[in-house]
């Protein structure tokens, strides 16, 4: 049965850019709700310094908590092969830390979707690149998660690999156990796409999940689109909803995961509006769960 966790969505510049929260005080949060882990991202200030890992894992840990996952955005479609190698090295240095915090899963992402960048050329970009993290996952135990994801919070550009023709096509050309999907529903969404086509596309290689529902705050995909290169970040009218509420259909989701024999950690991306509405997002997918893979 698929264990939760969760992400501090709703904290992310609290943590990682003005340090107004500690990584301590999310912690301390978080365990107040009823979930088996805690997703850290790997731009939290307090994991800068790694000496500090031990403490961190043993913190969650010591509260009944594991951290499976550990959520990375490096950019592997630069035309710059120096950029890129460097960016390697930054994933290399991830997924040590992944290991060091007592995970098993390490983010991995195509990179951003510059202008200048062909369809054939960025998919070879990204795949070299991936490829030459695996060793590396390897000797730690690590597996390496592509998501189908829709832009990093600190990105100018949104993701080379954001549609399913495009990501299904990265992620047949890496053949690898220590490589898998983190399938995210609400990004194929902001796509302008179906969860449900790209999830049976690949439920198959689905070894971690993103739970969030999405909505538009106004005006339509199209708007989202003109408003989504060049500016950093998420574009204001995408809103993360309570889980649930939204665009998404998590009973067809969860049969179709339940199908392909998921048992992997689900990691909830939520919490806005409120640490009330991350409670409430946490019961719903608990009620879900017991539903689907109680049957």
């Amino acid at each position: 049965m698929p264990q939760l966790a969760v992400f501090p969505k709703a904290y992310m510049d609290a943590l990682c850019v003005d340090g107004s929260m500690s990584l301590d005080e999310w912690i301390d949060l978080a365990a107040g709700l009823n979930v088996e882990g805690l997703e850290f991202y790997c731009g939290i200030l307090d994991l800068g310094d790694e000496r500090r890992w031990s403490h961190y894992r043993h913190s969650v840990e010591s509260r009944g908590m594991a951290m499976p996952m550990l959520c990375c955005s490096p950019d592997f479609t630069h035309p710059d092969p120096a950029f890129r190698r460097e960016q390697i090295e930054r994933e290399k240095q991830w997924i040590e830390m992944t290991a060091a915090l007592g995970g098993n899963y390490c983010r991995v992402l195509s990179g951003q979707r510059r202008p200048e960048v062909q369809r054939a050329e960025g998919i070879a970009y990204a795949a070299e690149c991936i490829e030459a993290c695996l060793p590396h996952a390897e000797s730690h135990g690590v597996t390496l998660i592509l998501e189908n994801h829709y832009k990093d919070n600190y990105w100018s550009y949104p993701e080379f690999a954001q549609h399913i023709d495009v990501f299904c096509d990265l992620v047949e050309r890496i053949q690898s156990p220590h490589f898998g999907v983190n399938y995210d529903p609400s990004n194929t969404l902001i796509a302008g796409e179906d969860p449900l086509e790209l999830l049976r596309k690949v439920k198959h290689r689905v070894v971690t999940m993103h739970a969030s529902d999405r909505y538009l705050t106004s005006g339509t995909l199209e708007d989202l689109r003109r408003e989504e290169v060049g500016s950093q970040g998420y574009a204001a009218r995408m809103a993360h909803g309570e889980i649930g509420r939204g665009l998404n259909d998590y009973d067809a989701i969860f049969t179709e995961l339940r199908s392909a024999s998921f048992d992997g950690w689900i990691s909830i991306e939520d919490g806005v509006d409120g640490f009330e509405q991350l409670q409430r997002s946490v019961a719903f997918l608990r009620r879900k769960i017991a539903q689907h893979w109680s049957e």
